[in-house]
């Protein structure tokens, strides 16, 4: 069984590998998915289960645990073979044209195409850059946010300038007794809705400033905050301090597949194929003009890299699969 040939196998089970595990169902492939953490989801279950989510054509919002469940029920209908704990770094191609992929802990596994839906690659939160800061990991120091009611009624400060900072600030300050976003840079970015957004609520900004130093026993008591223009140093009492640096991202063996890459992300063209024909890519790891960047753009890249793999195993296939409500698993009788 080890070595059984599967038409398609789907290295990621984040939200676009999930769909695009689907699809593949649709279009009757033997499918594989293959993911590192233990779980599906991906990032959105890893650092986002409770971020609503607003990207998504008819889904007015939905947390990010909530999506992943609807992701894997519709992953499920076709009974894809699912493989967690395993991080894929060796390709290779036999002599009759099928791939075999190599995990990081040896197991071999055989393909006729590959997709990969990896997003940023192995996935670790930038860490608090402050002597010290580990210790109160587990406390009141935060890198994800698993339970919004953890926060209310408290003094939260958010570390960061990015679309994830923003997005806690705005989440968290309906609930908490009070939030403080600081920011290295004069100027946030993020979605300009989201940013909008936060001047117009309560929350305390302090651009221009970093987090220098944690003070405090068992828990951090105090924040110490250094204005980058003067050096002056100020000290502000929290209760929790949640941290959104960006994630360090490894891609482990996958860079040396040679493919074509820019900027540590895979090029493709309109097929979402890479420069080795039969390894197509979507989501978060590919790069080509006009890319939309949005979990929907993701969604609509799965189908299109899976229609291109359809046609790389059978050149006289139809070039679409026919829509859902038309196929036989969902067609009313």
């Amino acid at each position: 069984m080890k070595n059984e040939i599967y038409d398609v196998t789907i290295i990621g089970g984040g939200p676009i590998g999930l769909f695009t595990a689907f699809y593949s169902g649709m279009r009757e492939l033997k499918t594989k998915v293959i993911e590192y953490l233990p779980q599906v989801g991906g990032k959105v279950t890893y650092f986002y289960p409770e971020k609503i989510l607003r990207d998504i054509g008819g889904i007015p919002g939905v947390s990010g645990a909530d999506l992943i469940k609807q992701l894997n029920a519709q992953a499920s209908t076709f009974d894809p073979t699912m493989v967690f704990g395993e991080r894929v770094d060796g390709l290779e191609r036999g002599e009759d044209g099928t791939f075999i992929l190599t995990s990081h802990n040896g197991e071999r596994h055989y393909t006729r195409s590959v997709i990969l839906a990896i997003g940023h690659g192995t996935l670790g939160m930038k860490k608090l850059p402050v002597d010290g800061a580990e210790h109160f990991e587990g406390g009141n120091l935060h890198y994800t946010v698993e339970r919004v009611e953890d926060f209310r009624g408290k003094h939260v400060m958010i570390s960061g300038g990015g679309d994830s900072a923003i997005d806690w600030a705005n989440r968290l300050e309906p609930i908490a007794d009070k939030v403080t976003i600081v920011h290295r840079r004069e100027a946030f970015r993020g979605h300009e809705s989201s940013i909008t957004e936060l001047n117009k609520s309560e929350t305390h900004v302090k651009c221009s400033c970093y987090v220098s130093d944690v003070i405090g026993k068992e828990h951090i008591e105090q924040v110490v905050l250094t204005h980058i223009d003067t050096g002056e140093k100020e000290t502000v009492s929290i209760d929790a301090l949640l941290v959104n640096h960006g994630f360090d991202l490894d891609l482990g063996g996958i860079q040396n597949w040679g493919m074509t890459m820019n900027d540590g992300k895979v090029v493709t063209d309109a097929k979402m194929e890479t420069s080795i024909r039969g390894v197509f890519a979507v989501g978060d790891i590919v790069t080509y003009p006009h890319r939309l960047t949005l979990i929907a753009g993701g969604l609509a890249e799965g189908p299109k890299a899976l229609n291109s793999a359809k046609a790389f195993l059978d050149p006289d296939a139809e070039a679409m699969a026919m829509y859902s409500t038309h196929h036989k698993e969902f067609a009313e009788v």
